[in-house]
């Protein structure tokens, strides 16, 4: 693959590469005065930016100095409906849209974007080419400089309409937004609008997401590029067998961040547990001075990753629709986070437990149809093979103790030991089924919605988990803490099942130890999701990347920007 080295090469070399570019793009010789008046420079520009394009076109997106446009034929068909003139620029001055774009363009991580992706220091260094040259009006060199910024400014502006609107990650399997590709008439009325009011970011608002979240994490951004430091750090290896190098690679990454005073002198474990405990608490996670597996990850994770992490999760948001539903359920499984909207505000907010790495919970979109109170507890067969099947091969007495019964396919229970398992190595002829109760693994509320995984949301029998800070605990389903004030809003707003006097009967089923349906006429739409980033009022809170995603994602679109 070709590459664009003009993004690497240093602003003095990057103003030679543009000044031979402007000379190659008009071979004739004698004096360089091409426009002596307005008119003509324009007239000039706009030959210019058509040479320019079938030049482009011919090489595959290449302009001459090899730096490659992000939609050539799109970029030109814009400029074939101007009749070629110049969109930014007007007479040898920036116009009020293109001082918009330039700023965009320089600032373009405030809105999770990477400069680099948007020529960011070809055109400055054709602006400060004009701010520092002897170049004359009219000089054929400087028409050049300013068609050439006027394409790259234009490309720019198509790139940053496409990855505000819809984002660089592709629609997956949970995917709800409606267009995966803009249309031409999009990109044009987007141009227009600009045009219009000289403003880019009036053009962004009007785009980007309007989800909460989506808001909270951009404006947080500014914050964090402010303090951010992009260099690199050491990395800590597992610990494995060699302590020693280990620890020698811990004490120097804590140092280079000034968690300890020097990296010469070998710490203890003590000294060492100290200046572990003060990362912890610095970046926000569970501060016990252990370097376990999610500490290990955030210590190894610097501000140029976790910028990374910032552009995917925005991204994320743009996958959703531009409308989210009037209320919806929004789990997020990395901050181990549930919460209700309802008119963009949360209602019920709650600490949540999710699976384990192996038994991951999926991502979906579905409906919160039915709850159930004192539900029993019918475990899919994946949990039947990989654990309850080698359990009861060892021990039959193992369902009995768990609280579960065997039936078969006329609904009778079966004694355990009656059954020959050494018969069965995958799947069992019978249904596992855990009665209702107190000790129950689902709790006493069950929240259903349909999905092919067979998921729910659900109260928990362990409800002291809920203390730990690392909660990927579960086989898949979402256990909530803060079940009971979820079900009464969930039930309380369905007016037409009973509302209020549906909470007030749920509330004696519950005292009663009662198992009951109740179907809501109102389905509530529910979204789980991995977001590894939020914002909030005292800035960014980065949550550890509990199943590796953004790991993958990062690798695979983001590889350049490690």
């Amino acid at each position: 693959m070709r590459q664009i080295f003009l993004i690497r090469l240093t602003t003095p070399a990057l103003l030679c590469c543009l000044f031979f570019l402007a000379c190659k793009s008009n071979g004739k010789k004698g004096n360089n005065t091409i426009a002596n008046s307005p008119r003509d420079f324009q007239q000039k520009i706009s030959g210019d930016l058509k040479n320019t394009f079938a030049e482009a076109s011919s090489q595959n997106g290449f302009m001459p100095d090899s730096t490659r446009l992000y939609q050539t034929l799109l970029s030109q068909k814009l400029y074939e409906q101007n009749n070629f003139e110049p969109f930014w620029c007007r007479e040898e001055e920036w116009t009020k849209q293109g001082n918009s774009m330039l700023e965009f363009v320089q600032q373009a991580r405030l809105n999770g974007l990477f400069p680099e992706d948007y020529h960011a220091q070809q055109i400055l260094a054709i602006e400060n080419r004009f701010g520092n040259d002897s170049l004359g009006k009219g000089d054929r060199r400087k028409v050049n400089l300013w068609s050439i910024a006027d394409i790259l400014i234009t490309d720019a502006f198509v790139r940053a309409i496409n990855e505000i609107k819809i984002g660089r990650l592709p629609n997956d399997s949970v995917s709800i937004r409606t267009d995966s590709v803009l249309s031409f008439e999009f990109i044009a009325e987007q141009l227009a609008l600009i045009r219009q009011t000289g403003s880019m970011n009036e053009v962004i608002q009007k785009i980007e997401p309007h989800h909460p979240a989506y808001q909270l994490l951009k404006n947080a951004l500014k914050k964090f590029i402010d303090s951010a430091s992009f260099k690199e750090f050491a990395k800590v290896p597992q610990r494995g067998k060699n302590a020693a190098a280990f620890n020698k690679a811990l004490q120097k990454r804590l140092y280079e961040e000034g968690f300890i005073a020097s990296d010469s002198v070998v710490l203890d474990s003590v000294q060492l547990a100290v200046a572990v405990k003060k990362f912890q608490q610095k970046k926000g996670i569970a501060v016990d001075g252990k370097v376990g597996e999610g500490t290990l990850r955030m210590i190894n994770l610097n501000d140029r990753e976790k910028f990374v992490r910032i552009a995917l999760s925005m991204d994320k948001y743009k996958l959703l629709p531009q409308q989210m539903p009037e209320k919806y359920v929004w789990v997020n499984l990395p901050a181990y986070k549930l919460e209700l909207f309802e008119n963009g505000k949360a209602r019920v907010e709650s600490n949540m437990i999710c699976g384990k790495p192996m038994t991951r919970t999926p991502l979906l979109n579905s409906q919160i149809s039915e709850l159930i109170t004192y539900p029993q507890w019918v475990p899919p067969p994946s949990i039947i093979q990989k654990e309850i099947l080698p359990a009861v091969k060892k021990n039959p007495g193992y369902l009995a103790r768990k609280g579960f019964s065997l039936i078969n396919s006329k609904g009778e229970e079966v004694d355990p030991y009656s059954v020959d398992w050494t018969k069965y190595s995958k799947g069992i002829p019978y249904r596992v089924v855990q009665g209702s109760g107190d000790a129950n693994s689902l709790g006493i509320m069950k929240f259903v919605f349909p999905n092919k995984y067979s998921v729910y949301l659900h109260d928990t029998n362990q409800r002291y988990l809920f203390g730990q800070s690392y909660r990927s605990l579960s086989h898949g389903c979402v256990r909530v803490q803060n079940w009971q004030a979820l079900a009464n809003y969930i039930i309380g707003e369905d007016k037409q099942n009973g509302g209020k006097a549906k909470v007030d009967s749920v509330a004696n089923w519950l005292v009663k130890k009662q198992k009951r349906s109740i179907a809501l006429k109102n389905k509530v739409p529910v979204y789980i999701r991995y977001i590894t980033c939020e914002g909030s009022p005292n800035g960014i809170n980065f949550y550890d990347d509990i199943y590796g995603e953004d790991r993958y994602l990062a690798s695979k679109y983001f590889k350049d920007k490690l």
